[in-house]
Formats: C-alpha cells, sequence, structure tokens
C-alpha cells in the first residue's frame, strides 16, 4: 500500500496542480533542456524558471535515468512544492506506450513502495503524481536507489534504476 496510496488524496487536490510550476510538467526530453541548473546534488538538480506571468522563480529537483536494458527509453523525476508551499508533489513522466490502467510501481531498495495512477498524457509522455508524505520523503532520504516500473503489457514491466545519492541534501535545498 504505502505512500502510493495518496494517489486518490492527490486526485482531490487537482487544484493545487493549477498553482504548480511549469517546470513540473516537463517531460524526460524538456527536462534538461528548460530551467537554469542551480545546484547539482550528487546525482539530482535543482533547476529552476521563472514561467511566462510568474511573480517569481520556482524550482524543481529533478533526475532522469534511461531503463537498464533499454537505453532509448527515458523517465524523468520531479519533486516540488505547490506555489502554496504546504504540499510537496513527486511527479513522474514516463513514456508514451506505457499501459496506463497498470500505474507506475516504485520500489525503495528491494521494499516495494507502491503503484500510482497516471493522471495524463501529454504529447512526450505521460504523467504520474503522488503527494508526498513524510514517510515517503524519509525512505527516499535514507534509501539508495529508487527503481520506477512502468509497463508496455500487463505481464512486461520495465525498471529504472536511480540513485538517490544526494535526493535528501536536493530536498533540503529546494526553496
Amino acid at each position: 500500500m504505502g505512500i502510493f496510496k495518496h494517489a486518490r488524496h492527490a486526485l482531490r487536490h487537482l487544484v493545487l496542480l493549477a498553482v504548480v510550476a511549469p517546470l513540473a510538467a516537463l517531460t524526460a526530453r524538456d527536462a534538461a533542456a528548460q530551467g537554469a541548473v542551480k545546484s547539482v546534488h550528487r546525482d539530482w538538480q535543482i533547476r529552476c524558471d521563472t514561467p511566462p506571468g510568474a511573480k517569481a522563480e520556482q524550482c524543481a529537483l529533478i533526475q532522469s535515468v534511461t531503463a537498464e536494458d533499454r537505453a532509448n527509453v527515458g523517465l524523468t523525476v520531479i519533486v516540488l512544492k505547490t506555489a502554496d508551499q504546504k504540499s510537496r508533489l513527486m511527479r513522474v513522466v514516463a513514456p508514451l506506450g506505457v499501459l496506463l490502467p497498470s500505474g507506475l510501481g516504485l520500489k525503495i531498495d528491494t521494499a516495494d513502495v507502491g503503484r500510482a495512477g497516471f493522471v495524463r498524457c501529454l504529447p512526450n509522455g505521460c504523467i504520474a503524481e503522488v503527494v508526498m508524505d513524510e514517510a515517503l520523503i524519509k525512505q527516499l532520504r535514507s534509501g539508495k536507489a529508487a527503481t520506477f516500473i512502468i509497463f508496455q503489457t500487463p505481464e512486461e514491466g520495465i525498471g529504472f534504476p536511480m540513485s538517490l545519492a544526494g535526493f535528501g541534501e536536493g530536498y533540503d535545498k529546494l526553496p
């Protein structure tokens, strides 16, 4: 069950999404190109940008990876605070072609954290999103690696291993 049970809770807070920075809608291809790198925390980067019409710069903690067995299939994880500073979101941009009903799986080290549903697809990828609770943040801080799992068929999962080195430091510096 884990924190991904909060996916339903996140959907109830869609109003919060209206105030989230455009950085949060980055696709894997765009993540490396958009926003200035403000700091690097081992395997994570804080990227910031001032979207058109925004009063302030908005920042996100970002890491992009490719599948272990498919170098052309990528995934981007974006962690950010909502503009009202009340919620922490994890938005994962997965490649097109993902089997939507299967959702996005997450393991931290060897612990199965659970699954989150996809909330929408954009031209360059499909997005799963959860409101992060303290338990998930603690797991991400103390873990060595996270594996995000997408499905292209009900039987075929693709794992995206991601280093958690620097996550805690980057999260603490996120404005």
